[in-house]
């Protein structure tokens, strides 16, 4: 009887210890994360606004193309200014959770001023990757300012949460997605693993984020789905060959990025060079091309593609002119090029077999979304906030199907792989090997 009282006693004990320390975890976050998600909010929404300027000017000015090659030379320049000649942009904050390594709050104002320049150039690229170097850069620095780790209060981790959180609250500043924008930043680190203590943080974070950026009046796009067919076997036919199909632009998409990087650092070590040639080549190919369609973010094509005004190479075109314009060393995201090529390959899709538009559209950029990111869970919750919920049941398809036949490939090569996409298992040890094979094949 003795010896009962006293487990029940242990039990009780730890049931109380464990109420204490979520309620300090609950209280502590929640301050953290207001601060955190008003911060990098504020710099995601002027980021957004400076973004949306360099756009408006292009447009109108059609001249900022032929001033590409100055703007790359400053970007070069700006970054052997903070002795990163070779950035590794996305990666170094992916590489910062795993290693611990510290992200440079320097980082934060050159890549701001890098992808501006990029874009004011009307450069192929997007706004999300330097948003999720510029959040992260800011909640490491938040973190490490707040002694993070250092004190009693905190875990060595946390510091790792504060960058997931910076993350998160600069990605939905700019898109107005907090829920997969949440997900997304505890999704990405490590395929099959989610980093579930970061959930409340990077939620609350990111509805500030959310808050700030409404109320500065960011400009924020949206796809929302109209009308969507009734549920029936032969588009969930359809829509799975079209999953298929988009995997395998994915894998295009991923490997022309990677090889392109390569291909440029081969043939021209100078960094600067290397950016101009970048910038004289995605000058002949606008010229080329006859049209402007292909610089800049793109989302207007996103809009076509819905109502059916889609060229069939529209999608080529796009892989090809980021491509030439990121490897070369211009600054911005991967993932609004990500979401233009899905949407006019989906919208293709779609005029080639006489299918609903929007519908094939959203299910083509979600899909294109997990084939480079790896990252289903946080593509279902984009579908959702991204296009709306009317195709929620297809969304879930194209995204399991797309995330299975894109295999180990992906944008992000710091990008880790805990668990098979086609056994149950853990395959953790022999992820740098599973990286190997994917780069080489």
């Amino acid at each position: 009887m003795l010896d009962e009282k006293v487990n029940i006693d242990i039990n009780e004990f730890l049931k109380t210890l464990n109420f204490k320390t979520n309620i300090i975890y609950f209280i502590k976050w929640g301050i953290l994360s207001v601060i955190i998600g008003v911060v990098v909010g504020f710099a995601g929404a002027s980021f957004g606004h400076a973004i949306s300027f360099a756009t408006d000017f292009w447009q109108s000015h059609r001249y900022t193309l032929y001033l590409l090659p100055i703007f790359g030379l400053i970007i070069s320049a700006l970054y052997h200014f903070i002795h990163a000649d070779n950035p590794r942009g996305t990666n170094w904050v992916i590489d910062s959770i795993s290693s611990g390594e510290t992200i440079p709050l320097k980082m934060a104002p050159t890549i701001y001023i890098s992808s501006f320049l990029t874009h004011l150039g009307a450069g192929s690229a997007g706004r999300e990757g330097a948003a999720l170097q510029i959040g992260g850069s800011l909640g490491n620095f938040i973190g490490r300012k707040l002694k993070l780790g250092q004190t009693s209060f905190s875990d060595k981790a946390d510091i790792n949460i504060a960058i997931m959180c910076g993350m998160a609250s600069c990605f939905s500043a700019l898109f107005g997605t907090p829920i997969s924008a949440s997900i997304f930043s505890m999704e990405i680190f490590s395929v099959g693993v989610m980093y579930h203590a970061a959930l409340i943080p990077c939620l609350l974070s990111s509805y500030i984020a959310v808050y700030v950026a409404k109320l500065m009046n960011t400009p924020v796009e949206k796809f929302i789905i109209q009308r969507a067919p009734d549920w029936n076997f032969r588009l969930v036919g359809f829509m799975i060959l079209l999953a298929a199909l988009t995997a395998i632009v994915a894998i295009l998409f991923s490997v022309a990025m990677h090889e392109s990087a390569n291909i440029y650092k081969k043939v021209f070590k100078n960094p600067y060079i290397r950016i101009v040639v970048a910038a004289v080549l995605f000058i002949i190919l606008t010229i080329l091309s006859g049209s402007r369609d292909y610089n800049g973010g793109g989302f207007w094509l996103i809009e076509r593609s819905m109502s059916g005004n889609v060229r069939y190479e529209a999608f080529l075109m796009k892989i090809l002119f980021t491509a030439v314009a990121m490897g070369g060393g211009f600054k911005g995201g991967e993932i609004v090029p990500t979401f233009v090529i899905g949407a006019t390959f989906g919208g293709a899709f779609a005029k080639f077999f006489g299918l609903p538009y929007e519908l094939c559209t959203a299910c083509g950029m979600i899909a294109c979304f997990v084939g480079v990111t790896n990252c289903p869970i946080a593509s279902i919750f984009m579908g959702l906030e991204f296009c709306g919920s009317l195709g929620i049941n297809y969304y879930a398809i194209v995204v399991g199907v797309s995330f299975v036949l894109s295999g180990y490939y992906g944008l992000y090569s710091s990008q880790k792989f805990a668990y098979s996409k086609t056994e149950a298992r853990y395959v953790g040890s022999d992820a740098v090997s599973i990286r190997k094979k994917r780069q080489n094949s």
